[in-house]
């Protein structure tokens, strides 16, 4: 079983177009998000996104864009950690809730 975190609400992007199919952001990505699917990445799950931001990093052609740390994922461990309500920002009451 693979862990699930909240859905619909990671700020990942993937531009297809710019994609140039060397499959680093497969390797790097520690949740497995990318696949390899001829010469190009895709998404394969959204949610299992954990804005790490290691895609971005390594995406040698700027195709993959994140928020690294910003997320609502995020925003939850912190909360916790410091014993306060979650804040990410999120104009949409539902996604910390």
């Amino acid at each position: 079983m693979r862990l699930r975190y909240l859905s619909h609400v990671v700020t990942l992007k993937y531009d297809e177009d710019a994609c140039i199919g060397c499959g680093r952001c497969t390797e790097v990505c520690p949740h497995g998000v990318f696949i390899l699917n001829g010469r190009k990445a895709q998404i394969g799950d959204r949610d299992l996104c954990i804005e790490c931001g290691a895609c971005q990093r390594n995406c040698v052609s700027g195709a993959i864009h994140v928020r690294a740390g910003v997320g609502c994922a995020s925003a939850i461990i912190k909360g916790k950690l410091k014993g306060t309500e979650p804040e990410c920002g999120c104009s949409d009451d539902s996604c910390c809730g």
